[in-house]
């Protein structure tokens, strides 16, 4: 059974639908790279699946129930948890009380401080720092650590290497492929195509709202996701 079932998905700003109808499934340890234009919808389409944007239509079943109407902070109980675009961390607390604040879910896992510390080493010496004070990357981690913090069935990554230095980009990816590894779940968007190629099992090319290609990774060129990208592709869809 798969981890994340979405059936026919559908999510609006107004009256503007900026997901819709999207299905598609995800199994357990699989990582999934969303890739679209700006105003794809995939930001909308994370947000969703988190809980923190109300979905119009369609249902959302994870881990074998019906999550389409839980409130996020719920959904974030049943384990997932969303970095969202932007990091939104507390930037006058500490880089140690922003990643204790995802105890709150109450679940517990493998997941601890000195583990967050060790899967990025680099946020260790910072630890009584506030996050304000910190560099992008290290913002990034924290966010990151923060998430796994609330030990989730699935972690939800909005745009990680949004406004980070390509040497920075090079260290949070190292440090994402150390959780691939450790078997997470992780649905990831992604403006770079090679870098979404490059770690994603399976790939969704969004446009428009709507799903424009999907398939694996390995099975897809460069040239394919481009086409459906910018909505040149000649079929709608190409299946795994």
């Amino acid at each position: 059974m798969a981890l994340l079932e979405i059936s026919a998905l559908t999510a609006c700003h107004g009256l503007l639908e900026a997901v819709r109808k999207v299905s598609f499934s995800l199994e357990k340890g699989e990582t999934l790279a969303l890739v679209g234009a700006n105003g794809a919808g995939k930001t909308t389409l994370l947000r969703t699946l988190a809980g923190a944007h109300r979905a119009a239509e369609g249902r959302i079943e994870f881990a074998g129930s019906d999550v389409t109407n839980l409130p996020s902070h719920e959904r974030a109980a049943a384990g997932i948890a969303l970095v969202p675009e932007g990091r939104r961390l507390f930037a006058r607390m500490t880089v140690e009380e922003n990643l204790l604040l995802a105890r709150a879910t109450g679940r517990t896992g493998p997941w601890t401080i000195e583990a967050v510390f060790e899967a990025f080493p680099n946020l260790r010496e910072r630890r009584r720092s506030r996050a304000g004070s910190l560099s992008g990357g290290e913002q990034q981690a924290t966010a990151i650590g923060r998430a796994l913090m609330a030990n989730p069935e699935l972690l939800l990554l909005d745009e990680v290497s949004l406004g980070l230095s390509p040497l920075v980009v090079d260290r949070v990816y190292r440090q994402l492929k150390s959780l691939m590894v450790r078997g997470a779940t992780i649905i990831l968007v992604e403006q770079d195509l090679n870098r979404a190629l490059s770690v994603a099992d399976r790939v969704i090319c969004m446009l428009e709202g709507r799903v424009a290609l999907e398939g694996r990774a390995t099975e897809l060129t460069r040239p394919q996701v481009t086409d459906a990208y910018f909505g040149l592709a000649a079929s709608g869809r190409t299946e795994a």
